[in-house]
């Protein structure tokens, strides 16, 4: 053995800081790379020649290559995430709506049918009356 041991005293507190620090930019490096990759792939106003570029792009020189997408395409990622967002909104609702077999008041079909009913004897003038306000509210 050379004599050296590295006890935890021996890291000060600013090296500590700058390895926490160098991790934390490392992660959101990685983010922001993936960030831009998801906002180049979800863009349906691009081409596919475009998109193959950009990634390209970014896989060769990414540095330069995210600051670059970020000062040219930056001002609408936010719009596309809020279009794909409502998107995804207004698709799980439809999924909802089909779902539980609702997919809204038809009161024109819905009186026609209870007058339908009413006019075959199935429905006495109370129900039809009280189904009728039901609708209509």
């Amino acid at each position: 053995m050379d004599g050296s041991v590295y006890l935890a005293y021996d890291y000060p507190v600013l090296g500590a800081f700058w390895t926490v620090m160098w991790i934390f930019l490392w992660v959101m490096w990685i983010f922001l790379l993936f960030r831009i990759v998801v906002d180049l792939f979800r863009d349906h106003e691009m081409s596919g020649w475009v998109k193959a570029a950009w990634l390209l792009f970014l896989i060769i020189i990414p540095f330069l290559g995210v600051l670059v997408y970020v000062i040219a395409r930056g001002r609408n990622m936010g719009r596309r995430e809020i279009k794909h967002a409502q998107e995804q909104q207004e698709a799980f609702n439809a999924y909802i709506r089909d779902a539980a077999g609702t997919t809204g008041k038809n009161t024109p079909d819905e009186l026609a049918r209870l007058s339908e009913l009413k006019a075959k004897g199935d429905l006495s003038e109370a129900e039809f009356q009280q189904a009728k306000q039901k609708l209509l509210t």
